[in-house]
């Protein structure tokens, strides 16, 4: 059995009004008129799921797209080996999913909920004569796929050309805008807690690379480790860092 059908105990119920305003939040959704809205609504589900569960993995059936109303959702891939690579830890607003939506093909990737979290659930057999019907919905859809397109473009641009601190540090700027809380003293707290290995599985390197560049940068008084969380100490530096090639 897929793992997107298991766990129905965890399913959530809301109302379309509910449900159309968790999809207005969402990239691909937010400029639809609001009967399409009220129209996909309809069709959607509502589940939310444990912090720690698997929402589907590599190689399983795709069925269905994504939209995270609220949590946090990791991305990854797994090789012959069993080792990890973090591709994408999204947020709130954003969708995912959209591949297997549309080909129905296996997934390539897995997710785990990082946090709990409250998705909104489109399935194909109900999405795709929706999408044939409406030109600005299939509109939204090519814009979706394209930037996820530049962004894979841009991640294998920096796994060909940019040294390791280069890349740590256009990932912790990534981090900071997504998840930093700027603090009294002018540092940026990124609010999650990130291991060492976990940075390393995004980057595709060793855990020892990362944690050498990292005490470097503490002894530079770039950044700091409090609390299982890193601190930015000096975001303009770490800017100029992420711009060498």
């Amino acid at each position: 059995m897929s793992t997107e059908r298991a766990n129905k105990d965890t399913a959530t119920a809301l109302d379309d009004a509910e449900k159309a305003r968790l999809l207005r939040r969402s990239f691909i959704f937010r400029d639809l008129d609001d009967a399409l809205l009220g129209r996909l609504a309809r069709l959607s589900q509502t589940r939310r799921l444990p912090a720690g569960s698997v929402l589907f993995q590599q190689g399983e059936e795709g069925d269905a797209l994504y939209g995270i109303a609220e949590g946090l959702v990791r991305i990854w891939v797994s090789g012959e080996s069993g080792k990890e690579l973090t591709l994408l830890l999204l947020e709130p607003g954003d969708v995912f999913g959209e591949i297997a939506l549309l080909d129905g093909l296996p997934r390539s990737a897995s997710a785990e909920a990082v946090e709990e979290c409250l998705l909104v659930m489109v399935r194909r057999e109900a999405f795709l004569p929706l999408l044939e019907a409406e030109t600005g919905l299939a509109r939204h859809v090519i814009e979706l796929l394209c930037e996820r397109l530049r962004q894979s473009t841009d991640r294998a641009s920096e796994f060909a050309f940019l040294a390791l601190p280069a890349r740590l540090a256009r990932k912790l700027e990534g981090l900071a805008i997504a998840h930093g809380q700027h603090e009294p003293d002018g540092t940026v707290r990124i609010a999650l807690k990130l291991s060492q290995g976990e940075l390393a599985q995004m980057l595709g390197v060793t855990r020892e690379a990362v944690n050498k560049q990292l005490k470097a940068w503490a002894q530079e008084g770039l950044v700091s480790h409090e609390h299982g969380q890193i601190v930015i100490a000096d975001r303009r530096r770490l800017a100029e860092i992420a711009g060498e090639d």
